[in-house]
């Protein structure tokens, strides 16, 4: 199994992926808390450094290229300063920037105040109207790409719509969805969904995990259902319903952990045609980014590190 995880892993770099969703910038405020405040009960944190990260649909993307996967990234940036940090960060990873800017919305942030490896905080800048006019119109635009795959991230801040996954659906190519509930309808037909359990349960009709997987992939005729379980693992519904126990030696930050899947799930099954061996490959990966804090994509030496201690 090793060596077919090794001929996939090498097969990637002659991939090209489109991601299309929701980017968010990932903003973490590290600090010491000493004391609490005269003002308020609130702990008074002392920053001591500031990280920012590649987020949401930009996370999918920086995973696939941290994997040697030639990725293409479309989504929206507001006009502010978010904007200039999220587009740095995509182009330091070797990620084709294809993404529009909207000047009536702020880029999608999450800032989280760490103390000791505990979140204490988090503030969050969004605005999830619907996309609509020039804006809707250039990402039309920008889907014309020549790639083997689309992943749809969806994180419900409005690039999912009705217009662009019809335009995806167009191309006629293998299409993996990450998917929100809210926009369940607009899945139809995909080759993938990777929804957690919760996220399985609100879209599905409720019974045991498999009555409710195969119900979905049949609503919605999903080709091939993984429904991700956190500690547990995931669950795969193709031709057959398999359990694949998680690899995780330590669970840290379960962050970006859906993001890592997707990627992992959609990029080795274009590569071998084997959802056994992909489900265990993204399993193997995801295990590795749950045992790092925040949101951090698997690069290529862990995944090789991790296969030769077994």
């Amino acid at each position: 199994m090793k060596e077919k995880f090794k001929k996939v892993l090498e097969k990637l770099k002659d991939l090209r992926i489109l991601v299309v969703g929701d980017l968010i910038l990932d903003r973490y405020i590290f600090g010491i808390v000493e004391r609490i405040s005269p003002e308020a009960p609130v702990p008074v944190v002392e920053v001591e450094r500031e990280e920012f990260r590649l987020g949401g649909a930009a996370n999918v993307a920086n995973n696939l290229a941290s994997l040697g996967v030639k990725t293409y990234l479309l989504g929206i940036t507001g006009s502010d300063y978010g904007k200039h940090i999220i587009k740095g960060l995509i182009k330091s990873s070797s990620i084709e920037d294809l993404t529009v800017e909207d000047s009536q919305r702020p880029t999608t942030e999450k800032a989280r105040v760490v103390s000791l490896s505990q979140q204490l905080l988090r503030i969050d800048w969004e605005d999830r109207k619907p996309i609509s006019g020039s804006v809707l119109n250039k990402l039309l635009e920008r889907l014309d790409v020549e790639v083997d795959g689309v992943i749809l991230s969806d994180y419900a801040k409005g690039v999912v719509c009705e217009p662009v996954v019809k335009r995806i659906k167009e191309k006629g190519i293998f299409l993996s969805v990450d998917p929100k509930p809210v926009n369940k309808s607009l899945y139809y037909g995909a080759d993938l969904m990777t929804p957690n359990e919760k996220e399985a349960r609100q879209m599905g009709k409720g019974g045991s995990l498999e009555s409710l997987g195969w119900a979905l992939k049949k609503e919605l005729d999903i080709k091939t259902l993984v429904i991700t379980l956190g500690p547990k693992g995931m669950v795969l519904f193709d031709k057959e319903y398999i359990h694949f126990p998680a690899r995780a030696k330590q669970v840290y930050d379960v962050s970006g952990a859906g993001d890592t899947v997707v990627a992992v799930l959609t990029a080795s099954y274009i590569a071998s045609g084997d959802w056994h061996l992909a489900c265990e490959l993204a399993n193997l990966c995801a295990g590795i980014v749950v045992g790092k804090l925040g949101t951090v994509p698997i690069t290529l030496p862990e995944v090789l590190s991790a296969l030769e201690e077994g």
